[in-house]
């Protein structure tokens, strides 16, 4: 009797102990069960979060059009904001990366892309920024060594004494000029978010930055701005007539020059110029003038290219109103690394206006004067 109590108590412990491990069995199913439902919740949304994100991007402008839609940098989005609502209401974050830009003379240093956009709106523009070399500098002025003495070599006999002979050179200073103006955008235009503020006043900056550069280089007399390219003593050649621009004067101007540069060379004159030299003829009738053969091709006089600028003389007396050489070799521009904006909301403030004050400095001289020939309106 006590044995078959003993195997009874035993199989009731055997049956608890089963239900026991069967309930833990199930908790930790509910639990495993609990963890992947909750991590199959958090992946479905980073997947909605992805694909929103990819939708946003897809109907950026730009997209699919070959152009990738790229990141704005925190220092273009500070200087945005900084146009825009000034740097009183920016976050620390965005201040701290326009410090990083503060010029010395006041106002901040535009970031790159800015600086890239307005440059490319003044080469659209300057007609000599595109057929000289340009280069950057950070100085106030940039030394070019010049040669200045050519080396000398003569025919000796077997036993005479040899001369020597010596380079020499010496240096040629282009300065750096500060160019300046001031923009006043109303708050209006500001407060608009449709309207890229950063593409307007880039825009108005280049517009007024290349009048004044263009005529300079063409024409400025070195007085707190560059040397132009009509000031300086090219070499000329004598038209043979006041008036009337002689065919054959222009071909003799061509090859005045020695090949090296004859053949990179370009003409320089105004469209009244060009109006009148379009109708000219050789002796079997045919135009010197003739138009690009391609698309975006320049027309050409002679074979050669023609850079049209509106700053070049007209046809007169005593005037020199075409100029043909290789510019790359006759001149230079540099443009100081840096183009400073400054934001003033007080000035205008009472005709809802915001002033930006925009600097730069660019230099500009002929280096070597021998890779031009001049024409001279005279007898």
């Amino acid at each position: 009797m006590k044995h078959a109590l003993a195997l009874e108590t035993r199989a009731e412990s055997d049956d608890t102990d089963t239900l026991a491990a069967a309930t833990t069995a199930v908790e930790e199913l509910r639990t495993g069960f609990t963890e992947y439902r909750t991590g199959a919740e958090q992946t479905i949304a980073e997947l909605r979060t992805s694909i929103t994100e990819m939708e946003t991007r897809m109907n950026r402008p730009g997209f699919g059009t070959g152009n990738a839609p790229v990141e704005i940098s925190l220092e273009r989005r500070a200087f945005t904001n900084f146009l825009r609502i000034g740097r009183e209401v920016m976050n620390a974050e965005e201040v701290r990366a326009l410090i990083v830009g503060d010029d010395v003379k006041g106002g901040y240093l535009a970031p790159a892309e800015f600086v890239a956009e307005v440059i490319k709106g003044i080469v659209d523009i300057s007609p000599i920024r595109q057929a000289v070399r340009v280069g950057s500098t950070s100085k106030g002025s940039v030394i070019l060594p010049k040669l200045t003495g050519r080396p000398t070599a003569t025919w000796v006999g077997e036993d005479e004494d040899r001369t020597e002979t010596t380079m020499t050179y010496g240096q040629l200073e282009i300065p750096t000029h500060e160019l300046a103006c001031y923009i006043d955008v109303s708050l209006r235009l500001l407060e608009d978010s449709a309207i890229n503020v950063e593409s307007e006043i880039a825009n108005e900056v280049a517009q007024e930055f290349a009048v004044k550069e263009g005529s300079a280089f063409s024409n400025g007399d070195g007085a707190k701005k560059p040397l132009g390219v009509q000031r300086v003593a090219i070499p000329e050649f004598v038209n043979g007539h006041a008036t009337v621009v002689n065919p054959d004067s222009l071909i003799a101007l061509m090859y005045a020059l020695p090949a090296v540069y004859r053949n990179n060379g370009s003409w320089l004159m105004n469209a009244t110029t060009l109006g009148k030299v379009r109708v000219m003829k050789d002796g079997q009738g045919n135009y010197l003038w003739q138009p690009g053969i391609q698309a975006g091709q320049p027309s050409t006089l002679l074979g050669r290219p023609i850079i049209e600028d509106p700053t070049m003389p007209d046809i007169a007396n005593g005037t020199f109103p075409i100029i043909y050489g290789d510019f790359d070799k006759l001149y230079r521009i540099y443009d100081r690394v840096g183009l400073s904006i400054l934001r003033d909301p007080y000035t205008q403030a009472t005709k809802g206006m915001v002033r930006f004050h925009a600097r730069r400095r660019v230099g500009g001289g002929p280096v070597l004067l021998e890779a031009a020939r001049k024409l001279k309106m005279a007898v």
